[in-house]
């Protein structure tokens, strides 16, 4: 383990001193990555690098429940993308390097020692001017919160709702579109034919395959800023409203993990035979985003179901549903204060992981270089059903050049 370790951080090492002597151009800028591009360009890349610093208290309020603080690298990633070939077919591989983003499985295929480094490495061709295909592996069309970067949320990390409901990566093929309806109203539709497993499950298939469909309707037009539907925070203070609304339709056919690309492999409680239980799992989310002068509205509805209700299981599956909401305002100098609450309910507390939970949020954050270089810091309550809750504290440094 030391030794891969060793081995992927001198790769990064040595990657970034050869880009930096290539990209003495003059023109690299903080926040943008260093880039290079061939002279007949018929090749180009760009590489990232981010780290996320995170401090976190915790005081439950039950008798006897002690005060709890950790302080850890939350994220540490590396980033390459840029095209092959001509600008139509481009790519993108996103490497963790962190405690918290390396994985151990024995479903990886190699005799649970690995680690699993890689989160995305795909391929995307514009084959048509309102189509492109991807293949590989990388983030489904889920959920707004979770699509959104890591790198670019207004609270120090993700709602209970996208822990417990999204949809994450998987392996496979996708499909996106946009389509513009008279002057602004743009649909961008999305559709996914993956393995079903999650990220970096190299064992083969252990059901059947996941499907995902996903629509995104842009009433007002598109957002000022690249993506900047997909971007927390209302940094580029849009001059008109603009709104985004999405929802999503996934199926797990013969999903063996709780969350069908996430959790831990289910199997009966006792059994010594290894077999996975399997399981449909069907989710529906609806999500929206709305940003006007400073001001940035985002909200989820969540739902997952099970086919089956199985007991004596290793663990549960993740059914229920999940509600968030978030307000937040930027104010000049660019600090922003942020209120959000997040609900979740299991369907069914005999077959179901999830517990009922609420959770009330208070963030405050500096963006220092927008999202490149920002200070973040939240508080919040958290209220679990037969508990007198849990106060938490946290503080985040993030930097990405």
């Amino acid at each position: 383990m030391i030794r891969k370790t060793l081995t992927v951080q001198l790769v990064v090492l040595c990657t970034f001193f050869q880009l930096a002597a290539f990209a003495q151009t003059g023109k690299i800028k903080f926040g943008q990555g260093l880039k290079v591009v061939a002279a007949d360009t018929s090749i180009s890349l760009k590489f990232q690098f981010r780290m996320q610093h995170l401090f976190t208290a915790e005081q439950g309020l039950n008798d006897g429940d002690k005060f709890k603080s950790n302080y850890l690298v939350r994220r540490a990633r590396i980033k390459f993308s840029g095209h092959v070939f001509n600008p139509k077919l481009t790519y993108k591989v996103e490497l963790g390097i962190s405690n918290r983003d390396i994985s151990i499985s024995s479903e990886d295929g190699n005799g649970g020692g690995a680690s699993r480094i890689i989160l995305d490495a795909v391929l995307k061709y514009n084959f048509v001017k309102s189509w492109t295909i991807w293949v590989g592996q990388t983030k489904l069309p889920g959920n707004r919160e979770r699509v959104i970067s890591s790198a670019d949320l207004q609270f120090v990390d993700r709602s209970m709702l996208n822990s417990k409901f999204n949809i994450d990566r998987d392996m496979g093929i996708q499909l996106h579109g946009k389509y513009k309806l008279g002057n602004s109203f743009t649909i961008k539709p999305k559709f996914a034919w993956t393995m079903g497993e999650g990220r970096n499950i190299t064992k083969g298939n252990f059901g059947g395959y996941n499907y995902t469909a996903h629509l995104d309707l842009l009433p007002m037009g598109e957002f000022e800023g690249k993506k900047d539907d997909y971007i927390s925070s209302d940094l580029n203070r849009q001059p008109k409203p603009k709104l985004s609304i999405g929802s999503t339709f996934n199926f797990n056919d013969d999903a063996v993990r709780q969350q069908g690309q996430l959790g831990s492999f289910v199997l009966v409680e006792n059994d010594s035979t290894g077999v996975y239980v399997t399981n449909d799992l069907t989710s529906l989310m609806f999500d929206l985003m709305f940003k006007y002068k400073g001001l940035s509205i985002m909200s989820e509805y969540a739902m997952t179901s099970a086919t089956d209700k199985i007991g004596g299981l290793s663990k549960n599956y993740n059914t229920g549903y999940g509600f968030n909401v978030q307000f937040a305002y930027l104010f000049t100098r660019n600090f922003e204060i942020a209120g959000r609450y997040t609900t979740l309910m299991p369907d069914d507390i005999n077959y179901s992981a999830v517990k009922e939970t609420s959770e009330y949020t208070l963030a405050l954050s500096k963006y220092i270089v927008g999202h490149n270089l920002k200070v973040q810091t939240d508080v919040a309550f958290i209220e679990e059903a037969n508990s007198d809750g849990t106060m938490r504290f946290r503080f985040q440094v993030e930097m990405q050049f």
